[in-house]
């Protein structure tokens, strides 16, 4: 994948974006488990009461609160709080929510307090009321007075029936009420902060309802307040996960858009040479299958890769947060999947390489099954293409069988350690909340922060099971995208002089097929010229096609110099060389669509006169008008609703469109009878008389006028010159020419 990260230079702004979408999601996720925990904790278990330090309380039970309290706190508490009295400006309006204000004073907590002042009221006045709580349950109760006696020195069991036990604590000497805020300290400092506030809500509950408030409105009015900011942070997580879907797609699309267009603008500047390295059935699949993988992968990429460690680090600070002892257990999950994701690499991943090769072998079998259908039914060989097919198909089912059933296996052991860890958690946080040491909510929300540590964990090690596959078809692509090319065009080009002739002269040409040990062709010499025609015959593999496939340089020559007027063809660009050419090639082809738009593909611009008078010289016109369409003739895929003359025909009428300076047909009129070919020839010779004409063929009768014929045996000249020559000097031309014509018909 790296060798196509640049590819994602011109979407980096969409994924920037989506990171910090990520970033919102992420700690909108996080947050859901901590609003749970406040509902658990405060709304239900509190009862809304979300702080130890009351929001309100009677003049008289703030002076019990005070009794506990040392001068700094004392002095911290009244300063957040203002004494409501039948003289204040507001006393209407408390006197609605607080109906105990109609018979004493009332402390109200002042509005807008920042949360670290309540947090460091919390322990103060939560303690306080505790203790205060406390002495109210041990006059009630025998054995808890004399507890605090043997601490204090002071007995309550013994203070006078009807007497005020907080106004006695309030004469008590300073030494005693020392005593007593120190064991208060003893008692409920070990609990802990948040502890502390949830056993302080009982006091804060009974306050309430003293002063007449209504506890039960209390409590709906925090539990929906919560519920409501849980569903706008759900949807705000929800509607970040929505853009960072369509961003991710966005990105992906544009990076398989961009990554099809390199791979087939390099193709279509391949040579042959490139060609022979990649069959044409990998090219499909490296342009198909293999992107479309790369494509998956980059959407899977933008919403895993980046949201996973945000998930992963933050749960793990906020359930560290909820309680450090049970760090353990996600400890042990982690390990039990890594060693789980570790033996699912080793086996599945070798098998995703072996997947993309069995991929192109299918491709193969099936696209050479397509076009040799006709040869298949003529063997009779069904059966044993069925039979090959079979094979590459079952080879490729089962390794995607083997992928899917480690997949499907994995999966429940996953479920089953996160189902595992869930019920470890209730089983130790349950003993924890038994002991007081951590709260329902609590346990609750490490719950959920464990499943997202673990869940993220799962979605980083399902990309390094995936990745590698991915990873194999990206270098497939990069292979292709980055083949340097055999033939390229020169830095400083050379231009054709003007006006063109098109004379093509080869000087000492010798050429070698890439990775092989000896020559094909060998110090290859002479000069096709313009208004002649010049033929190439030889026998069977003696290099006839070799040599004019050099010439638009589909190959590149391993020694001497082609020259078209002068010019070395290495010199100019590769467009400019073409431009002058018209190519017939031996294997006749042509594009889905009309007559008309194959032969329009050598000249988009030509006039319907140009294209009438090409297919009457290709001899096309009759079978052209023999169709109701006409020039608008529906041509399938390949040109398979023609027959082989016809297919021809239209190719060289398609050449005779561009009107080039030199034409070169490669064997183009083996598949045309005696007399097309004879009419053809001639109307050939007239409608391109100041062209340079080379063409490559087996027939004596197709080039016995040509000015010049030149024959070839393995790969060198062994004549040249016309036909009468070549009869009385030319052995192997003799032999080709007495096995094809009588020799009146060769005079």
């Amino acid at each position: 994948m790296l060798r196509l990260i640049k590819y994602l230079r011109p979407f980096l702004l969409l994924i920037l974006l989506a990171i910090v979408l990520l970033f919102i999601q992420a700690n909108c996720d996080l947050a859901l488990p901590d609003y749970l925990s406040r509902i658990v904790n405060v709304g239900i278990q509190q009862g809304g009461v979300e702080s130890a330090v009351p929001l309100a309380i009677r003049q008289s039970e703030m002076n019990r609160l005070f009794l506990f309290m040392g001068d700094a706190d004392k002095a911290d508490v009244l300063a957040q709080y203002a004494l409501v009295d039948s003289s204040s400006p507001d006393y209407a309006t408390y006197l609605a929510d607080y109906p105990a204000l109609a018979t004493e004073p009332v402390y109200v907590l002042q509005e807008g307090l920042d949360q670290t002042v309540l947090d460091r009221l919390n322990p103060v006045v939560g303690k306080a009321l505790l203790a205060v709580s406390g002495i109210e349950q041990a006059i009630a109760n025998p054995e808890l007075a004399a507890s605090m006696a043997s601490k204090m020195g002071f007995d309550l069991s013994k203070i006078p029936a009807g007497m005020d036990v907080f106004t006695v604590l309030a004469n008590i000497p300073a030494t005693q009420r020392s005593q007593l805020m120190t064991m208060v300290d003893e008692r409920f400092t070990t609990l802990g902060e948040s502890m502390i506030v949830q056993a302080a809500v009982a006091p804060v509950k009974a306050e309430y309802t003293a002063l007449g408030a209504d506890t039960g409105r209390l409590q709906t009015a925090y539990i929906l307040r919560t519920g409501l900011l849980m569903l706008l942070v759900s949807l705000l997580s929800v509607i970040c996960a929505v853009v960072v879907g369509f961003l991710a797609a966005r990105t992906a699309a544009g990076l398989a858009r961009d990554l099809r267009r390199l791979v087939f603008r390099k193709v279509e500047s391949f040579s042959s040479t490139e060609f022979d390295r990649f069959s044409t059935a990998s090219l499909i699949t490296r342009s198909t299958n293999d992107i479309t993988q790369i494509q998956m992968v980059v959407i899977m990429m933008v919403r895993m890769v980046f949201y996973a460690p945000i998930i992963g680090v933050g749960g793990v600070i906020r359930a560290m947060s909820k309680d450090v002892s049970m760090w353990w257990i996600i400890a042990v999950a982690l390990v039990t999947l890594v060693v789980l994701i570790a033996v699912v690499y080793q086996v599945a991943v070798p098998k995703f390489r072996i997947m993309q090769r069995l991929i192109d072998r299918l491709n193969l079998v099936t696209r050479e099954s397509l076009s040799g259908m006709m040869v298949i039914r003529a063997f009779n060989r069904q059966d044993f293409e069925e039979q090959r097919f079979d094979r590459a198909n079952l080879d490729l089912t089962r390794t995607s069988l083997f992928v899917n059933r480690v997949m499907v296996i994995l999966m429940p052991l996953m479920m089953l350690i996160m189902n595992g860890l869930a019920m470890l958690i209730i089983w130790v946080g349950s003993h924890q909340v038994a002991q007081s040491s951590m709260q329902v909510g609590d346990m609750m929300a490490f719950m959920q922060y464990a499943m997202q540590i673990v869940f993220a964990f799962v979605m980083l090690s399902m990309m390094f099971i995936i990745l590698p596959r991915a990873d194999v078809s990206a270098n497939r692509v990069a292979d292709v995208v980055e083949t340097e090319v055999a033939i390229r065009d020169p830095e400083v080009p050379q231009r054709f002089p003007e006006p063109f002739a098109g004379t093509v002269e080869f000087r000492n040409v010798s050429f070698r097929y890439p990775g092989a040990e000896e020559d094909v062709l060998h110090d290859i010499s002479f000069t096709a010229r313009p208004g002649e025609t010049t033929a190439i015959i030889g026998t069977t593999g003696s290099g006839k096609s070799t040599i004019v496939s050099l010439i638009p340089r589909f190959f590149e020559v391993s020694a001497g110099t082609i020259c078209l007027d002068g010019v070395d063809i290495r010199s100019v660009t590769q467009h400019d060389l073409r431009d002058k050419i018209g190519y017939i090639p031996q294997r006749s082809v042509l594009f889905s669509g009309t007559i008309e738009s194959n032969l329009r593909y050598a000249d988009e611009d030509a006039s319907p006169e140009a294209l009438t008078t090409s297919a009457g010289i290709a001899q096309a016109t009759e079978f052209i008008a023999a169709s109701p369409e006409g020039m608008a003739t529906e041509i399938a895929q390949g040109g398979a609703n023609v027959s082989g003359g016809q297919k021809q025909r239209l190719a060289i009428a398609r050449a005779l469109v561009k009107q080039p300076p030199i034409y070169i047909f490669d064997d183009s009129f083996s598949s045309l009878d005696f007399k097309t070919d004879a009419a053809l020839r001639r109307a050939l010779k007239a409608g391109t008389a100041s062209s340079t004409v080379l063409i490559v063929t087996q027939r004596i009768s197709t080039i016995k006028n040509a000015e010049q014929i030149i024959v070839l045996d393995e790969g060198r000249i062994v004549g040249k010159g016309p036909h009468q020559e070549l009869m009385r000097d030319c052995e192997p031309y003799r032999v080709i020419a007495l096995s094809q014509l009588s020799e009146e018909e060769l005079r």
